[in-house]
Order: structure tokens, then sequence, then C-alpha cells
């Protein structure tokens, strides 16, 4: 028997703060969990590619440096039909055309996103030329680059399919698809880079194939799992894809290129961060790069309750419940705060076994190093809460579908007072490195201050009005 209804708000009379809390945990924890499942992918293509030397390594290092910065900036374009999709749940669930057209439009974006972003990656031979970079490192990342770009658009389909899926109740799908993902990623490695089971021994064109692989598994395994699923089938999102939906396109244009450019100047600073310390030196860099990864590896909770949030908010959003978003939104804050402040404790007291996920910190050859990591590890324990509570209120606004002036609110707080105070601190004063940190810390706490009174000040600012729309 076919399912009436996707999952939609309960009546906030009914549900209250404790049924929002439960409701935000359901939603957030599978794609939490995606999102760190998604970061142990990478990890094994640079284990398998470690294997091949440190030439080849630092290639593949450069060519994703620029790859993954498009991906996850389109990747927010792309996203945009969550709050899209949530808004139309809320308003009229089940809403089977509106939401089947906006995921079509969704899928539409991403190819012609994917397009122009295959482009910008194709710059790259000239941007490390300009760079004074190496010319066989130069002549490796071009090889492995010209490969992993055709990965892209597949990417971005799988990114639209996950917050389709997510905001119909299904999150669990995302964690479980991108936990055999990760299986593939490694048999394919493993085939190409290597020439086993078969395969051609490809070297570092072959991690640029089981990348290709992967995101194409990737992929069919998100088509299956809708195809499978009654609830999700009955929205038929791949029926009639050649039809466009012009007015929803844009929408998600529109609600997406605020949240890509938020993207690009965040990832921008943590880029210009990494550069700063390399002026400071080799050791200072290496550890401000391992205290980074305990940072990001900590962050992907927050970023999966914030995209909990986006939905959640905007499904009462498309409702027009003013207390439904009031509570959605400042649930999922204090979920978000409240893990990070378990990060901080941990960050504090226990910092060496973090470290240890990445190199041996009792080795007495690693003791500078750890030096110097233990300290910005303190720092990044201090910012851990600003951290969470900026990632989880930029979530909320975008279930409101404000992403414009957020945008500016990021840009500004991480490159003023952020980028500003680590030149400062960092160059003119004997902190170096521990400066970098400082402003690095200044520019997050400004972001989430900001953002949180956006969020707080939502109905004065007239940000909670949808206006009334045709289907």
């Amino acid at each position: 028997m076919t399912q009436a209804h996707p999952p939609r708000p309960l009546p906030t009379a009914r549900e209250g703060w404790h049924g929002e809390i439960a409701a935000t945990l359901r939603l957030s924890w599978p794609l939490a969990a995606a999102n760190l499942l998604q970061m142990l992918t990478y990890a094994v293509d640079v284990i398998f590619i470690a294997r091949l030397g440190e030439a080849q390594l630092a290639a593949s290092a450069l060519a994703v440096a620029l790859f993954g910065l498009v991906l996850w900036a389109l990747s927010g374009l792309t996203g945009a039909v969550a709050p899209v999709i949530a808004a139309e749940l809320g308003e009229r669930a089940p809403a089977l055309r509106s939401v089947r057209r906006a995921t079509r439009m969704g899928l539409w974006v991403s190819v012609l996103s994917g397009l122009l972003g295959m482009g910008i990656c194709l710059l790259l031979g000239p941007l490390m030329r300009a760079t004074g970079q190496d010319s066989q490192i130069v002549a490796l990342a071009i090889q492995y680059n010209t490969v992993i770009v055709f990965s892209l658009i597949p990417m971005l389909f799988n990114n639209v399919l996950r917050n389709f899926v997510s905001a119909l109740g299904r999150p669990i799908f995302a964690t479980a698809i991108t936990a055999l993902g990760i299986g593939i990623n490694a048999l394919a490695n493993y085939a190409f880079i290597f020439g086993n089971l078969g395969a051609p021994e490809l070297g570092l064109r072959g991690a640029a194939i089981a990348t290709i692989l992967t995101s194409l598994f990737t992929f069919g395994a998100y088509v299956l799992a809708i195809r499978m699923d009654r609830r999700l089938h009955r929205y038929h999102v791949f029926g009639r894809w050649w039809a466009p939906d012009w007015r929803r396109a844009w929408a998600i244009t529109k609600i997406g290129t605020p949240i890509a450019l938020t993207i690009t100047a965040e990832a921008g600073i943590f880029g210009a961060a990494a550069f700063l310390m390399g002026n400071i030196g080799a050791t200072q860099l290496a550890a401000h790069t391992i205290a980074l990864q305990i940072a990001a590896l900590a962050f992907q909770v927050p970023f999966g309750i914030g995209q909990a949030a986006t939905i959640r908010v905007g499904y009462f959003f498309g409702a027009r419940d003013q207390v439904g978003m009031q509570r959605a939104g400042w649930s999922a804050i204090a979920i978000g705060t409240g893990f990070m402040a378990l990060t901080a404790l941990a960050m504090v007291l226990i910092p060496k076994p973090l470290i240890a996920i990445y190199l041996d910190p009792w080795d007495p050859a690693n003791a500078a190093l750890v030096a110097f990591a233990l300290k910005y590890i303190v720092i990044a324990a201090g910012f851990q809460l600003f951290d969470g509570m900026q990632a989880v209120a930029a979530g909320a606004l975008r279930g409101l579908q404000d992403t414009r002036i957020p945008m500016w609110i990021a840009a500004f707080a991480y490159w003023v007072p952020g980028f500003g105070t680590a030149m400062v601190l960092g160059f003119a004063t004997p902190l170096e490195g521990v400066g970098v940190w400082i402003g690095l810390a200044i520019g997050l706490t400004c972001a989430a201050l900001l953002l949180t009174w956006r969020w707080h000040r939502r109905e004065a600012l007239g940000l909670t009005q949808r206006p009334l729309r045709d289907a």
C-alpha cells in the first residue's frame, strides 16, 4: 500500500520544543554521518596516491585544491534545491508536481554549472605555471586534473538527489550510499592505480578514474534507492527530464549563488591562512594543516545539523508557521553549539590522541610540529562554539531562502576582522602562527554573532514572509 504523504511538520501546538529537537536529531545525524564518511572517501584517495610517491601526492593535492573548491561551491549552488523543496512540502504536501520540478531543475542547474566548473578547473595548468610550481608537478597535476573533471557533474547530481531524499525524510540513504561509495572508491583505486584485478596500471590517472567510477556508482545507487522506495518513487523525479521550469530554475540559482560565493569566501580565508603559515615556516604549516584537519572533522557534525536546519525551517517557512520556524531554528542552533562544546572540551583535555589520528605525537622527531599543533588546537577549541553556531545559523537562514545578506556577512567577517587580524598578529607581532589562528577565530566569531543576530531579527527584517505562488 502506498503511503499517503511524505513527512511534513506536525502542528507546533502538538510538537513543541521536545518534538522539534527530536525531529532535528533524526534528520541531522544521518547527514552528519554522511559528511564524515565523505571525508573518509577523500582520505582513501590520499592513502593510495601517497604510495605512488611525493611528486604524485603533491600534484594531486594541488589539483584537488582547485577542483575541491569548485565542487564545494557548486554543491552550495545546487544544494539550494533543499530549501525550495522543503518550502513546497510545508506549503502543500505532498506537492508532487512542484517537488518533481524543483528536483529536475536542480539537475539542470547541475549540468549547466558543472560545465562552467569544468572550464574553471581546466585553468589549473596556467594557474600553476603563474605561481611558479615545479614543471614535473605541473605535468602530473594536469594529467590527473583532465580526467577528474569528468566526475564533477555526476557529483553535483548526487548532491541534488541527496537533498531530495533528505527533504523527503530519507536522510539515511545518503549515509548508506556514501558508506558504500568508500568501498567502491578503495577497490577502484586498488585496481586502476596499480593494475590489479585485471585493470590497466594507470598510476595517477587511475586515481582520477576511480573518482569518476565512484561518482557514477553513487548516482546509480541514488536512482535505485529512489526507484525502490515507494515514498520517493511517487515523485517520478526523472520523468519528463527534458521539460524546463524556468521559474524554479531561477529560484534555485537565486538562492544558491550567494551560498556558492559564501563557501568560496570561507574556503578562501583558510587557503590564505595556509599561505600565511607557509611564509612563517614549514613546520608551522604542517602543524596548521593537522590542527585544521581536526577542526574540520569536528565541523562536519554542525554542518550536517545546519543542513537539517535548512530543511526543518524550510518546512515551516512554506507553511507560513512563525512559531515552527522559531523552534526549528533555535533547536538546531542549540544542538550544533552543544555538540561543539563537547569537541572543544576534547581538544583541551585530549589533544595528543586527536593529533595521533594523523601522526605519532609521542615520536621525538615530531616534537616541534606537535608543539605548534597543540597551540593551534587550543585556539581551535576556543572558536568551536562559534564555528558550530555560524554553520547552523546560516543553515536556518537558508531555510528562509535568505542567502544574499548572509553572503555579505560572511565575506566581511572572514576577510576584514578575520584576515586583517591574522595578517597583523601573524607578521607584526611575535605571535606568528598563533596570531594567524587568532585571526581565524575572530573571523568565525564575527560571522557567528552577525548571522545569529540576523536569525534573531528574522521577523522584524521580514524574512519569514513567504509570498503566495501558483503551483
